[in-house]
C-alpha cells in the first residue's frame, strides 16, 4: 500500500507545472556567490510581466516614494534581492505556496508565511556560521524547503489526529518519521525531487532534502544544511508553522558545531527575523492571503 502511495506522489511531482525561465535563471544567479545587481537586472528586464510587477511594488504605498521609480536598476536596488527572489518564487509556485495543507491541519497561506519566515531566519543565521555560508543561497533554500508538503498534504488527510498521539507515545521520533511510515517518503524528500524536476542547481535540491537531518548531509553542504535547519526551527518557534507538525520536528543538537549562536544572539535574530519578515510580506501584499 505504501509503495503505491509513494509511486502516486512521485507521479504527482511530474504533474507540477515547471517554473518560468526567468524564475529558474534568477534562482541560479542568486546561488552564485559572485553575482551582482547587473545580473539580476539582465534577467528582469527581458521579462515584461516581471518588470511590471516589480515597478508596481516599488511604487506602491508600502514604499512611499515621492518620485515614481521607472528604472529597473533603481527598483531592484530599492527592493533588495531577497524581496525580488521572494516575489518571483511566490508567483512562480503560487499554486503550491497557497495550498490549504489540509493534511497538516494548516490554512491557505501558512506554507508561504512559514517558508518566508524560514528564509529570512536562515539568512540571518548564515552570518553566525563557523564556516562561510552564502546568505543569499540560505534565503533561497529556506524559501523552498517545505514545498514538498503541498504535494503530500492530500495524502495525509485525516492523519494529524493520529500522528501526534503516536509521536507522544514514542511510536515515531518526529513528524517526518510518521510521513515515512504512512507514505514511504517524507516532505523533505518530495521537496528534493521537486527541485530536481525543476532542474534547480545544487546545493538547493540536496539542502531541501536534508533540512530535517543536517547531520546526515554530505560534508560539502552540511554547514548550509544546518543553517536552513535552524532557520526552520526558529520560524516554527516564532509561531510561523504549517499546522499540526509545528514543533514536532526536533532540533539536531550538533548544530552547535557549525553555528556560533548564544542566547543573546538568538534573541536578537528572532527580533530581526520578525521585522524583516513583516517588511517583505507586507510589501508583497501577501499579508492576508484569502482563505
Amino acid at each position: 500500500m505504501t509503495k503505491s502511495i509513494k509511486d502516486d506522489i512521485l507521479k504527482a511531482i511530474r504533474e507540477v507545472p515547471l517554473i518560468s525561465p526567468s524564475a529558474s535563471q534568477l534562482l541560479e544567479i542568486s546561488n552564485d556567490p559572485d553575482h551582482g545587481l547587473v545580473d539580476l537586472v539582465n534577467i528582469v528586464k527581458h521579462d515584461a510581466p516581471l518588470t511590471a510587477q516589480l515597478l508596481r511594488i516599488v511604487n506602491s504605498a508600502a514604499f512611499s516614494r515621492r518620485a515614481e521609480i521607472t528604472s529597473i536598476d533603481r527598483a531592484l536596488s530599492l527592493l533588495g534581492e531577497d524581496m525580488v527572489v521572494g516575489m518571483v518564487l511566490a508567483d512562480a509556485a503560487s499554486h503550491l505556496f497557497d495550498s490549504s495543507l489540509e493534511g497538516y491541519g494548516g490554512a491557505k497561506g501558512d506554507l508561504w508565511e512559514h517558508n518566508l519566515r524560514s528564509a529570512v531566519a536562515a539568512k540571518k543565521i548564515a552570518a553566525y556560521s563557523k564556516t562561510r555560508v552564502n546568505g543569499d543561497t540560505s534565503f533561497t533554500c529556506g524559501l523552498l524547503h517545505d514545498l514538498g508538503k503541498a504535494i503530500i498534504s492530500d495524502y495525509l488527510k485525516n492523519t494529524p489526529a493520529e500522528i501526534i498521539p503516536a509521536i507522544a507515545q514514542g511510536k515515531f521520533n518526529n513528524y517526518s518519521a510518521a510521513e515515512q511510515e504512512i507514505l514511504g517518503l517524507d516532505h523533505a524528500e518530495v521537496g528534493l525531487e521537486l527541485a530536481r524536476y525543476w532542474q534547480l542547481p545544487e546545493p538547493l535540491p540536496s539542502v531541501i532534502g536534508y533540512h530535517h537531518k543536517p547531520d546526515q548531509a554530505p560534508s560539502e553542504i552540511k554547514p548550509l544544511a544546518y543553517v536552513v535547519h535552524l532557520g526552520d526551527i526558529i520560524a516554527m518557534l516564532s509561531g510561523g508553522g504549517t499546522g499540526s507538525d509545528n514543533l514536532f520536528h526536533g532540533l539536531v543538537p550538533e548544530y552547535v558545531d557549525y553555528i556560533d549562536l548564544n542566547n543573546d544572539d538568538l534573541a536578537l535574530v528572532v527580533i530581526e527575523v520578525n521585522e524583516e519578515f513583516n517588511r517583505i510580506r507586507n510589501s508583497l501584499g501577501r499579508e492576508g492571503v484569502e482563505q
